[in-house]
């Protein structure tokens, strides 16, 4: 191995996981094992990267394509900054920052550092590409704007989601809520959301209002079949022969709790099987592409399955936010 690339391994990996003493050395399965666990780090940071920049792409081509050059509005904390646009002819980049801070803030507190991190930077993308990007409008239709306005905003909300950020930050409050208040985080959207829509109809005009409705459902159900669920919540059941690694990093690295049973895997003509322990935990889709790359890290051959979950009451994972 180059040795520059073994002393970055060592000093972003190793470091943290063994100390070692005067004239000790790392073994080459050490190196090997930590060399892919950068590699998988490294490339899964890229992919990120990438969903969020597709991400900032869609949602201007749906703002400055669509919404904007017909005065549509949408829900949640864009829908904010489109409205208040209207009202006062303030910079939509300017408007979309501000009101997406205290959102911000409040992902700091509830997810991480690392998420607020990312959700500022991609917001401060959108901002600007919103204030420099010229588009030429693609159509003055009503129903086509609202309709397809809704889907380019939706998928990129959807494709920074799958980076692990936002560029609406209304569902980092609506977490928020739900925990103070033990309502479900859908009934926290829809109640910010009538009170943008019922604001447009009273100041602008009941026909605005209408469309942003139309807007805003087009927009959900892409965001939903981007990120392959409407569930805040996401069971994740997990079955590896490295069962006790995976649980250790769920509960230090994660910070989120598990439950384990036992559970026989069969395979083969002549039925064999072997005891195995089952890991099972609840996470929030915001912090699934964590999971699963460290999972990766630890076997690549694991059998993960993820089920949709409406909400949970109870447990760690509404008390304890996302280790970074």
């Amino acid at each position: 191995m180059n040795s520059f690339f073994q002393k970055i391994i060592t000093d972003r990996v190793l470091r943290d996981k063994k100390q070692l003493s005067e004239g000790e050395t790392y073994s080459p399965y050490e190196l090997a094992k930590a060399y892919r666990e950068f590699k998988i780090s490294v490339l899964g940071f890229f992919r990120d990267i990438t969903f969020i920049s597709l991400g900032i792409a869609s949602a201007v081509f749906g703002l400055k394509g669509f919404l904007i050059p017909n005065n549509f509005i949408d829900g949640g904390a864009t829908g904010i900054a489109l409205l208040i646009r209207q009202l006062t002819g303030a910079r939509l980049g300017l408007m979309l920052i501000l009101v997406n801070i205290p959102f911000l803030l409040l992902g700091l507190g509830v997810i991480g550092r690392n998420f607020a991190i990312r959700a500022s930077l991609a917001i401060t993308g959108l901002a600007l590409a919103a204030a420099f990007v010229n588009l030429k409008p693609v159509t003055d239709d009503k129903l086509l704007v609202a309709l397809f306005g809704g889907f380019f905003l939706g998928a990129g909300i959807g494709l920074t989601i799958r980076g692990g950020a936002v560029i609406d930050g209304t569902e980092v409050v609506a977490l928020y809520l739900s925990k103070r208040f033990g309502t479900t985080v859908g009934d926290v959207i829809t109640i910010i959301n009538v009170i943008i829509f019922g604001v447009a109809a009273y100041f602008i005009s009941i026909d605005i209002a209408l469309y942003a409705m139309v807007t805003y459902l087009a927009a959900s159900r892409t965001v939903d079949f981007v990120i392959e669920g409407i569930e805040e919540y996401t069971g994740v059941t997990i079955i590896s022969s490295h069962n006790e690694e995976i649980k250790e990093m769920v509960i230090n690295k994660l910070g989120r709790g598990v439950t384990l049973y036992k559970g026989k895997g069969g395979f083969g003509k002549q039925g064999h099987t072997e005891d195995k322990n089952i890991i099972y935990t609840v996470v929030t889709r915001l912090e699934i592409s964590r999971l699963n790359i460290e999972i990766h890290k630890i076997d690549p051959n694991a059998f993960v399955i993820m089920t949709a979950i409406k909400d949970v009451k109870g447990g760690m994972i509404k008390k304890r936010r996302l280790k970074h």
